[in-house]
C-alpha cells in the first residue's frame, strides 16, 4: 500500500530541504520524525508534517507504525518571488526568493516484497 502527500509552494529553497530529505529517506515513519527532532534546520517542521499527513493518508493517523518506510521523497521548485534590496548611491539589487514543492510517499514493508516478488516472476 502506498500514500502520497505534498506540500505546495513551501518558503525554503529546495536546495535546503533536499538535504533534510535524505537524511529521512528509506527510514521508518517513527524513525524519520525522530531524527527529525534533532535536526537544527528551521524546514524540519514542514518535512515532518508532510511525513507525518503522508502516514495518516497511508491509515495511520498516530504516525507511530514501525511497517511504514518512506520509499520516496523529493522536492521540486516552485515560483521565485524577485525582490529588490538597496545598496549605496541610490541603486540597489535583485535577489530571488525561492519556493519549493515537498512529495513524501510512505509504503508498507509487505507490500514491497510482494512487488519485489512479481518483478522476479515468483509467488
Amino acid at each position: 500500500m502506498h500514500a502520497l502527500a505534498k506540500e505546495k509552494f513551501v518558503r525554503f529553497a529546495p536546495r535546503k530541504v533536499n538535504q533534510v530529505l535524505s537524511l529521512v529517506r528509506k527510514k521508518p515513519v517513527p524513525e524519520a520524525l525522530n531524527m527529525l527532532r534533532f535536526v537544527q534546520k528551521s524546514c524540519t517542521t514542514m518535512v515532518g508534517k508532510t511525513i507525518k499527513s503522508a502516514a495518516a493518508n497511508a491509515g495511520d493517523p498516530t504516525a507511530q507504525n514501525p511497517k511504514l518506510i518512506i520509499s520516496e521523497a523529493w522536492v521540486g521548485n516552485g515560483p521565485v518571488m524577485k525582490r529588490m534590496r538597496a545598496h549605496a548611491m541610490g541603486r540597489g539589487s535583485q535577489y530571488k526568493r525561492k519556493t519549493c514543492h515537498l512529495t513524501v510517499v510512505v509504503s508498507d514493508v509487505a507490500s514491497k516484497a510482494t512487488v519485489r516478488r512479481a518483478a522476479d516472476g515468483r509467488k
